[in-house]
């Protein structure tokens, strides 16, 4: 990319684009007939047939100004793969990128093609190549400009979908917050508050019975001291669920690891991070793991899973994987949907492989650079 093409190579980038003239002004055509006649049925096979061609025409063109600009176009479309043909025609409708590419159709074959054929036409004059050697570059950038703005978004549409998935996940972390909040005071009055309360009436009984039943105070005392060991577990339970204190004190790996001891199914942990990742990237990590080894050991029916750690530069990327049966659905329960709310407050990902009879993967992503979030939309769970 960093070496920009010379102008023989800019001259065949033009050839090409001439060549393609013709069957992009057929396919816009294709594209406005299809779309006008969709409704008699008769429209959805020309469309069937318009927009590949459109969209593989685009694509060629997004090749050529990503070489000679020396950084990439992006498609940036609606994922569309694996959908019945109606659903597909749909997405196609929805995505703005297909509007675009239209757009971008009838430009490229009025003003695009009127900049390629100067390219040409000063190439083959022997008169002009002098011209031709210094101009090429210069309307071929120009073309290649021109095509990259209308084959991807603008930073105005970026921002606005940054802003929505911004919107979105912080009504759902406020939400997640809200019930975590919920499940705590749960457990603290239904567990620890209890048992303190039963330890104050046994110690208040112990007081009053020292005098005249000395044997009776000891038992209460000895089961005093039972309850003060049990209120202290369901406190330690409920500052696991908080902040595990092996996490703060192993890291993940190290976290994991001991999650991994504890479960039925054996796990296998490879992969080491040699710098910590932030904190609150590390709990949210940590919890998705717990959450992902607790689907397998409750419906994977695995006899062996394994978690993969990786550090990609600022990119955190952890594998869960198990040989079960698969058929794993993101949007069948509440658990990977959860891990994708908690990645996502973090603009971290969720994506999910887990074809029937396995293996089920679960990939989780997530930026350890929270001060500088990606400017594109975090990829949703499938």
């Amino acid at each position: 990319m960093d070496q920009r093409p010379t102008p023989l190579r800019l001259t065949g980038y033009a050839l090409a684009q001439v060549a393609l003239a013709v069957p992009t002004v057929l396919a816009v055509v294709l594209v406005a007939v299809g779309g006008g006649t969709a409704l008699l049925v008769v429209g959805i096979p020309v469309l069937l047939v318009g927009l590949p061609l459109l969209r593989w025409i685009a694509d060629r063109h997004r090749a050529m100004a990503s070489a000679t600009l020396g950084h990439p176009v992006p498609a940036e479309r609606l994922a569309d793969e694996d959908l019945p043909i109606l659903r597909r025609l749909g997405t196609w409708g929805r995505d703005p990128m297909t509007w675009r590419e239209l757009a971008w159709g009838l430009v490229s074959a009025s003003l695009g093609l009127a900049l390629a054929l100067v390219v040409v036409v000063l190439a083959l004059g022997v008169v002009t190549l002098v011209l031709w050697y210094y101009a090429t570059p210069q309307l071929m950038r120009l073309r290649s400009v021109a095509d990259a703005r209308l084959l991807s978004r603008g930073s105005h549409e970026l921002l606005e979908e940054r802003v929505q998935v911004l919107t979105e996940t912080r009504a759902e972390t406020v939400e997640d917050s809200a019930a975590a909040l919920r499940r705590i005071e749960r457990d603290l009055h239904d567990g620890a508050q209890a048992r303190l309360v039963a330890l104050q009436m046994n110690l208040g009984l112990a007081r009053s019975l020292m005098d005249t039943d000395p044997t009776a105070a000891r038992e209460l005392l000895a089961e005093a001291s039972t309850t003060t060991g049990a209120a202290l577990g369901d406190i330690r339970d409920v500052v696991r669920g908080i902040h595990p204190p092996v996490l703060a004190d192993r890291g993940l790996a190290g976290a994991v690891q001991a999650l991994a001891l504890d479960l039925a199914v054996p796990v296998s942990v490879s992969g080491d991070l040699a710098e910590r990742p932030p904190a609150p990237v590390e709990t949210a990590a940590y919890f998705a793991v717990l959450e992902c080894l607790a689907n397998v050991t409750k419906h994977s029916c695995a006899e062996h899973a394994w978690v993969e750690l990786d550090r990609r530069d600022d990119l955190l990327v952890v594998v869960v994987g198990d040989d079960g049966r698969g058929g794993a659905d993101p949007g069948g329960g509440t658990g990977l949907r959860g891990v994708a709310r908690r990645l996502a407050a973090l603009d971290g990902s969720v994506r999910v492989s887990s074809p029937a009879g396995g293996p089920t993967l679960v990939t989780l992503e997530v930026p350890c650079e929270s001060s500088s979030p990606r400017t594109t939309p975090s990829s949703a769970t499938g």
